[in-house]
């Protein structure tokens, strides 16, 4: 019990796989994982798009592979890429093999949808060889119709059974380095769904709401779907889904993560909406800061508050703030005391530096304390 009880998460105890070289599940940190919207076979294109999500921070890019071609393709992107390479299947398992052979860490399939039992058993035998896990993928708009005639309509006990369907698939041949989503685009449906498998098996689990909608509105769904699971222990790797580029998708992921607690990368800005006391443009502060800010990864604070009614409190708590004073002239707060001012024109690359030198400092800090522990 921590001294803030009301901050805990008790996380659901889970069987630990391996996806490459990342572990997902047991005491592991929940992964943020994304999909490239590049065609596979353009090599050049979707290396360069994995880059960007590598930069905001992706642990997982998952890479459609349709046909030959892009399975063809795959060996190359997969060896290009710094993290594991999920290859996304559906219904032709050749596809699958494929996959494997050219270094896929893990096979997104369903495999009740690839056909018989010795298709199954293909891919599991090619899966095993290659040291692939498998990330069952449960989906309200393409459950199987015995079970949209057994329940009438997508609901959380179709999603689960046919996610219980599926596992035993695999189990059936003695394969268990798999994870499950029961992924759907209503938030109410999702959660309930997560929510009864999770006490339904001790395997890792995929969050995602699928198809959640454009940067706005598909931020806010998962945010609510997403966020209501992770609070409760539930999850542990994520997939925010939107009709946006795919480092969009890190980024959200990575800060409904940070407003948990549960990880924490780059700078947590807390910022206020502005108001006509504020002593600069607060709205445009952030925008440029949030922007210019995103190559640092270290863990930190800022608060940007455009007047003194909360901005001493709130600079308080963070690792440098600065809050709005009169005649364009700003406070800088560093560890949480008042330590100097800047004007308005000098503001923002000024603040930029702040940070800069705290990131190095407390990356040193940190490589210190690893060297004295060795």
């Amino acid at each position: 019990m921590s001294i803030r009880p009301w901050r805990d998460i008790a996380r659901r105890p889970s069987r630990q796989i391996m996806v490459g070289n990342v572990p997902v599940g047991g005491d592991a940190p929940v992964t943020v994982q994304t999909m490239t919207n590049t065609p596979t076979e353009d090599v050049a294109a979707t290396i360069d798009q994995i880059r960007r999500c590598e930069d905001a921070g992706a642990d997982i890019v998952r890479v459609s592979c349709p046909d030959v071609a892009s399975t063809a393709a795959l060996g190359q992107i997969v060896r290009a890429s710094k993290v594991p390479i999920v290859a996304d299947i559906h219904f032709h398992y050749k596809r699958a093999l494929e996959a494997a052979d050219a270094g896929a860490a893990c096979l997104r399939i369903n495999p009740g949808n690839i056909g018989s039992s010795d298709r199954v058993a293909e891919v599991v035998r090619a899966a095993k060889a290659n040291g692939c896990a498998i990330r069952i993928g449960v989906n309200a708009g393409s459950l199987e119709k015995d079970l949209l005639e057994k329940y009438g309509e997508p609901c959380p006990e179709a999603l689960v059974e046919s996610a219980l369907d599926h596992i035993k698939l695999l189990q059936d041949h003695d394969f268990h380095e798999y994870k499950v989503a029961v992924k759907a685009s209503d938030v109410f449906l999702a959660v309930a769904a997560y929510q009864q498998l999770a006490e339904a098996v001790d395997c890792p689990l995929h969050l995602g709401i699928t198809e959640a909608g454009g940067l706005i509105g598909g931020t806010v769904k998962s945010s609510i779907g997403m966020g209501s699971l992770l609070w409760f222990g539930i999850g542990d790797t994520i997939r925010v889904s939107l009709s946006a580029e795919p480092e969009e998708e890190v980024r959200v992921g990575f800060e409904i993560l940070k407003a948990l607690g549960i990880r924490n990368r780059g700078v947590r800005v807390v910022s206020c909406p502005s108001c006509a006391r504020q002593g600069f443009d607060v709205i445009r502060t952030v925008q440029a800061l949030e922007e210019r800010l995103q190559h640092i990864r270290t863990p930190m604070s800022l608060s940007v508050l455009g007047c003194v009614v909360n901005g001493p409190g709130e600079a308080r708590e963070t690792d440098i703030g600065i809050t709005g004073g009169g005649n364009g002239k700003h406070m800088v707060y560093l560890s949480g005391v008042t330590d100097h001012h800047v004007q308005d024109a000098d503001m923002i690359e000024h603040i930029v530096r702040l940070v800069e030198a705290k990131a190095a400092e407390l990356d040193a800090a940190d490589a210190a304390a690893k060297l004295a522990a060795e």
